[in-house]
Formats: structure tokens, C-alpha cells, sequence
């Protein structure tokens, strides 16, 4: 008998030792046992020993999940599908780990539900802090970029210096990627230039953050919603930024890697970036006091209207709903909110769509005196908090499992050499 196959026991049913059923699933001993504090798999103690040993039923039903995932296929001939524990999308809500997500934001901080994602411990009060060694690294090389460069661009290059200067970045344990983690979400805030004089870094990550932002003085109410947001935004799921930090993960890229390559395809128009052209639209309907020139001016060059609809919504983003019912509480964004109700009520003339949280995220930032690419900032950093869950949770899975096979239809071979 080969090593890898497993010897029946005496009751008949097939036990595998945790060294044959890593090989069997094709990944680390570690990993393994990370499967059955998931839930994934069953072990039971060796009488008398100290090792474990595993269902060979389960396990080759878990391998062939792996394998499925790995060949890109969800198993039902439909899109890619990929198992994850972090965020559930269903009937117009959205849950982070079975918990409802806007309940969650509206009453923990944003530190508390990226630290509560990681570890499935809340812990109040927490805060982030980073070593000034590394806040130096990142601010240098962002103030070597030039003064049009986008807040993504800030944060990639932040992220990719605050790497450099890690020499234990290639540690993948758990209790370094999380360690890792509470010091790259401050460093990237750091490393962004303030816009107000004599600004200290103290405070929540909303208040340093706010700092970045916008020259005016934070009241609560204000820093409540960019909060709240913060918390919204953490994850969404499988985005498409997301599964960039998934593919990287799989591939065994560390956090600060994986993180950067989040922040690649954020930087899209269709992502990230969507609040940055809602902010402007707002501006406009604000500027000329009436949505409908704005709406037909957008329509006559073929654009679509930004802020309004999502797919995996039918009805209003959960997340907008939110930061909506905030943002009724700030005097000063009461135009701001006139002006999104009057895109909202326009368009659904031609197309009813609810707005999305890009819109809310517009009204904040255009009624805080923010720049239009404010939103794509927020966005950015909340999101850093999902990505090193989604990493965490690859890392504990069969390396490069998300290689899709490419259908080819090319030129049938062999084709003759080029002249």
C-alpha cells in the first residue's frame, strides 16, 4: 500500500492521518487543521496519541470542491464562485459574517469592525496606530510623487514603501498578516498629505482620515457619518478588487501585495472611482439649481447616470439607506441631499434606480467641502479591511486554487512562422 492511501480501521470506515489528508487536499499540515476550525472538516483524537486523524469521505469531497474551484468552475456551469465565510449579499441586504452590516456600522467603529472581520472577536475601543519608522517610508515616497497624482496613487505607492521597509513581510502566519494589518490601514492614512495646517494625528481613523480630506473642522455629527461609512464599505463580497486580492493571495503574494493589487483595480471608473463622478454631477445640479439639464447633458453623450442602481440590489443600496439617514442629521448637507433626490426623481422618468452608495458618499463629500476624488479615498481605505480578511481567508486555502484554464479560439496550430 502507498503511503498516500489510507488504511481502513477496524469499524470498517476509512481514516486518514493529518499527514495523508494534507497531501490528499494538497496543502500544508496547518492547513488542515485551519479546515476544521472552519467547520470544513471533522478530526477526531488518536487514542492515546497526540495527533488527529480525518474522515477519508470528507476529505475527498473537500479535495473535489478545491479542484472544482481551482479550475474556475462554480459547479453549476454559472460564474466563478468561491466559498467564503465573510459577507452574504441577499434581499436587498448585506450581512459580514451573518451579522447585519449597517446595524453592525452604525454602532462600532470602524477599527472595531475590521479587528471584529479578522479575529470574530470584537474588541471596544480599539484604535490603530502605526511606528513612526513606517509612517516616514510611505510619506516619503508619496511626497516624491507629483501633485496630480490620484489618492489611489498615494496609497499604492504608501502601501508598496511601507513594504519595502518590512522585512517580515513574507510571514504568512495568521498572527503576522494581522499584525501587518492594524499597521498598514494607519500608514496608508499617514502618508496622505493633510489638507489642514497644524494637523496631529490623534484620534480615531475617521479623524485622522478627515484631516486628508477636508480643510474644515470636524464636528461629531460629521465624523459620525465618515465613520459609519468606513464601517459600510469594509467589504462587499466578491468585487471585483476583491478577487484581484484573492488571485494574489492564492499565489502566496503577501498582505502588502495583495492589498496593492486591490488598489490596481479600484482605480477603475466602474469601481472605486464611480463617487468621484457622482461628487461632479452633484456640482453641477447644485451650480444650476435643476437636475434635468444636468441628467440631459449626461444622456445626449451617451453616459450613464452615475450614483444610481447596482446589480446585486433590486432595490436601494443598504449602504445608501444608511449614510442617507446620517446625513439628514447635518444641516449644511441638506442641499447636497436636495440635489441627489432631484437626480434620483429625475431619472426614474426614463429608468427607475435606486441610488447606490456612491451617491451617498457624494453627498458627504461635496457638502464637506471635499474634493471630488474623496470618495474614491474613503472608499479605499475602508475596503484595506475586507481585503486582508479575504487574504487571510485564501491563505488558508490550496495555493493557486484561482487559476482559470483560458478557452482558446485562435488560429488553429500549427500555424506557418510570421515573415
Amino acid at each position: 500500500m502507498r503511503d498516500h492511501e489510507p488504511a481502513p480501521s477496524l469499524h470498517g470506515d476509512r481514516r486518514l492521518s493529518t499527514k495523508e489528508a494534507a497531501e490528499l487536499l494538497g496543502v500544508k499540515p496547518e492547513t488542515v487543521y485551519a479546515y476544521v476550525s472552519r467547520g470544513q472538516l471533522s478530526s477526531r483524537r488518536v487514542p492515546g496519541g497526540r495527533g488527529s486523524t480525518f474522515d477519508a469521505k470528507e476529505v475527498e469531497t473537500l479535495a473535489r470542491r478545491n479542484k472544482r474551484e481551482s479550475s474556475g468552475s462554480s459547479g453549476s456551469g454559472g460564474e466563478l464562485s468561491v466559498r467564503t465565510r465573510i459577507t452574504l449579499i441577499d434581499a436587498d441586504r448585506y450581512y459580514f459574517r451573518g451579522v447585519d452590516a449597517t446595524e453592525l456600522a452604525a454602532r462600532h467603529s470602524y477599527e472595531e469592525i475590521a479587528e471584529w472581520l479578522w479575529t470574530g472577536r470584537m474588541r471596544p475601543g480599539t484604535t490603530f496606530t502605526t511606528p513612526d519608522s513606517s509612517v516616514a517610508v510611505a510619506r516619503r515616497a508619496v511626497d516624491a510623487l507629483p501633485e496630480h497624482a490620484s489618492p489611489t496613487d498615494r496609497l499604492r505607492v504608501a502601501a508598496i514603501a511601507a513594504a519595502a521597509a518590512d522585512p517580515l513581510r513574507f510571514d504568512l502566519s495568521e498572527d503576522a498578516v494581522l499584525g501587518t494589518a492594524r499597521i498598514l490601514i494607519p500608514t496608508l492614512v499617514a502618508a496622505l498629505p493633510p489638507v489642514r495646517d497644524g494637523h496631529r494625528d490623534e484620534g480615531s481613523l475617521a479623524e485622522r482620515l478627515w484631516a486628508r480630506l477636508s480643510a474644515r473642522a470636524a464636528d461629531e455629527a460629521s465624523l459620525r457619518v465618515l465613520d459609519t461609512a468606513l464601517g459600510l464599505l469594509v467589504d462587499h463580497d466578491l468585487a471585483a478588487s476583491t478577487l484581484a486580492v484573492r488571485v494574489a493571495a492564492s499565489a502566496r503574494a503577501h498582505a502588502y501585495a495583495a492589498v496593492s493589487a486591490g488598489l490596481g483595480v479600484l482605480e477603475g471608473p466602474l469601481h472605486g472611482a464611480a463617487s468621484g463622478l457622482a461628487h461632479r454631477l452633484l456640482n453641477d445640479v447644485l451650480e444650476q439649481g435643476d437636475a434635468g439639464p444636468v441628467i440631459a447633458d449626461e444622456l445626449r453623450a451617451g453616459r450613464r447616470i452615475p450614483g444610481l442602481g447596482h446589480r446585486l440590489y433590486r432595490g436601494e443600496d443598504p449602504r445608501a439607506r444608511a449614510l442617507f439617514a446620517l446625513l439628514e442629521e447635518i444641516p449644511r448637507a441638506e442641499p447636497a441631499l436636495l440635489a441627489a433626490r432631484d437626480v434620483v426623481a429625475t431619472t426614474a422618468r426614463h429608468t427607475p434606480l435606486h441610488a447606490n452608495v456612491d451617491l451617498a458618499l457624494a453627498v458627504l463629500t461635496a457638502s464637506s467641502g471635499m474634493p471630488a476624488t474623496a470618495g474614491e479615498t474613503i472608499f479605499a481605505v475602508a475596503r484595506t479591511a475586507g481585503w486582508i480578511a479575504h487574504a487571510l481567508e485564501e491563505y488558508g486555502e490550496r495555493p493557486l486554487r484561482m487559476r482559470p484554464s483560458g478557452l482558446y479560439v485562435g488560429a488553429k496550430p500549427p500555424q506557418p512562422l510570421p515573415e
